[in-house]
């Protein structure tokens, strides 16, 4: 026969399971609508609250819902206060998980529904492909916890006969705050409030617990989830330290307001619900005093935030403030965080090359700007990447992923293009004999490529999809690829005219193959970014080094 503390250890260790499989399964399933949820209903900060609380009760996490969150604020599509209001709505969603225990798990007879949703649910993981099989594994995690909770009343039942719950602490100052370290390490060790709670609710219900004491108990187990957050927070980006600590002080106000109103919301609660259930009384206070931690910070929204900016201030490099790698469990999040990080180390790169090429013209605007910065950047952007997998049964992601490698790639190398010998502009003598004047074909290409560049700036600075600048990126390509191609017999040709030196004649087709080179790998940049994605370029041969060929310049 199983011992008491095998059955208790067992109970837990199952609801843990229940909730892992139950988070999962729907972080996959539902990853990308977690996303277009959050891009879409956080516009304002009470849609920012509701759609925080909806998600964590979608997903039984609220630290699944603040990982999404601080993915959308580095990747810059959240702002500040929009994320502190879905941290809110996360606190709110979370309470869900008393109100399914003590609803559900302790007054219906569960136990013979739950072993059944356990098979259906290992079925459907095994034997369906994508989200059917990420929702399998979400219904096999919900029977789980039904059986966990099973096992928890089993156990709690037997250790109500053992122990009194006048051997626990008692309502005085020492004894409350006994409880509430208790309640804080329980979350700790089982690394989930909701298994925590459920516990405690459990231990309740069986009559091991008085009202006041899993009271206590829970709001330490609210305040435990603070742990992890500022576990999370070390060491990682800004945003992600400053969603951290507004977590911390938000659970810290809540579990202060649960602790001051004990004795008031206690009483109040049981008479209002009838008396009938311990359990659903400490459910609802659970959910009450996180609502009034909402009621008293919201209406304070903007000082609280500015607040917490000028507690954690912005010291990262602005290119890869974007990037935190405690995103890389979201794809769709992390991918949107490397292709903003990339958008912006293009238009730096962009403004070397225009440099670059005004510069070989004799022509100096402005400061040089930093390559080194944008080479630092792009390194950055590659460790990342290489940090996310994307699964390729969703194909939009997978392609957004693959897009926003490809342009990491055509910006090195246009980095490297950059930063190698650069070739003077061509210098020529006109009948007259004067020096330095442009030759008309390079100079062409280069008026061309130039409005390329500073287009392509515009368009990655704005931050939004474009398909015209890619496509007028792509029509300068394959014009300057077409130049170079004329213009290079008829450069030659003025050797043996004597119109040319050869030197003058090699320095102009070598800058127009530079030229096409920076032309070329441009318009990848902005195709991948701004348009419609990857594309296969069948070239026989590969890209070559010295820029675009007929084959891929026809390339769509």
């Amino acid at each position: 026969m199983l011992s008491l503390s095998t059955v208790l250890l067992g109970g837990i260790g199952i609801f843990l399971l229940g909730m892992i499989l139950l988070t999962d399964g729907m972080k996959a399933a539902a990853g990308h609508a977690l996303r277009g949820v959050l891009d879409r209903f956080t516009g304002t900060p009470a849609s920012a609250l509701a759609s925080g609380a909806g998600l964590a009760a979608l997903v039984q996490s609220s630290s699944a819902t603040i990982l999404t969150t601080i993915g959308f604020v580095s990747a810059g599509l959240l702002t500040f206060p929009q994320a502190v209001g879905v941290i809110f709505g996360s606190s709110l969603g979370t309470t869900s998980t008393g109100w399914i225990v003590s609803l559900l798990g302790l007054r219906l007879q569960v136990g013979q529904l739950a072993l059944p949703l356990v098979g259906v649910g290992a079925l459907m993981y095994l034997l369906s492909r994508g989200r059917s099989s990420h929702l399998g594994l979400a219904l096999a995690g919900v029977g789980l916890i039904f059986v966990g909770i099973d096992t928890l009343q089993t156990g709690m039942a037997d250790l109500a006969e053992r122990i009194d719950p006048a051997a626990f602490p008692d309502a005085t100052f020492g004894g409350t705050l006994a409880l509430l370290a208790v309640g804080v390490v329980m979350t700790v060790v089982m690394q989930s409030s909701s298994a925590a709670v459920a516990t405690t609710l459990t231990a309740l219900h069986a009559g091991t617990l008085a009202l006041e004491q899993a009271a206590v108990l829970v709001v330490g187990q609210n305040m435990g989830t603070t742990v992890k957050s500022g576990l999370a927070a070390i060491g990682a980006s800004v945003p992600a330290r400053r969603t951290a600590l507004a977590h911390i002080l938000f659970n810290t106000t809540s579990g202060v307001i649960g602790l001051v109103l004990l004795g008031f919301l206690l009483p109040f609660l049981d008479g209002l619900l009838g008396g009938g259930s311990p359990a659903v009384t400490v459910a609802a206070f659970h959910t009450a005093f996180n609502v009034l931690a909402v009621a008293l910070l919201f209406p304070f929204l903007a000082p609280f935030c500015r607040g917490l900016e000028r507690i954690v201030p912005e010291r990262t490099p602005l290119i890869t403030r974007h990037l935190d790698r405690s995103v890389a469990e979201l794809p769709s999040v992390a991918v949107e965080a490397a292709r903003r990080a990339t958008m912006e180390a293009g238009e730096l790169v962009f403004q070397v090359a225009c440099h670059r090429i005004r510069e070989g013209g004799e022509t100096r605007r402005g400061p040089n700007p930093d390559a080194g910065t944008a080479r630092r950047a792009l390194e950055e952007i590659r460790r990342f990447l290489g940090s996310v997998q994307t699964p390729p049964e969703f194909p939009q992601e997978y392609g957004r992923h693959v897009a926003v490698v490809h342009a990491s790639d055509h910006l090195s190398r246009l980095l490297e293009a950059l930063e190698g010998p650069t070739t003077a502009q061509p210098q020529g003598r006109d009948a007259g004999g004067d020096r330095s004047r442009r030759t008309s074909e390079v100079e062409e290409v280069v008026e061309d490529v130039l409005g390329s560049l500073e287009d392509g700036m515009k368009a990655l600075a704005r931050g939004e999809r474009n398909e015209e600048a890619a496509e007028w990126a792509r029509t300068i390509a394959r014009r300057t690829a077409g130049t170079r191609r004329q213009h290079r017999a008829r450069v030659l040709e003025g050797i043996a005219r004597g119109e040319r030196s050869p030197e003058e004649a090699f320095t102009a087709v070598d800058r127009l193959r530079w030229l096409d080179q920076v032309g070329y790998h441009a318009w990848r940049v902005l195709h991948h970014l701004l348009g419609s994605g990857p594309t296969e370029l069948t070239t026989g041969r590969g890209e070559l080094e010295d820029g675009p060929d007929e084959a891929y310049v026809e390339a769509g």
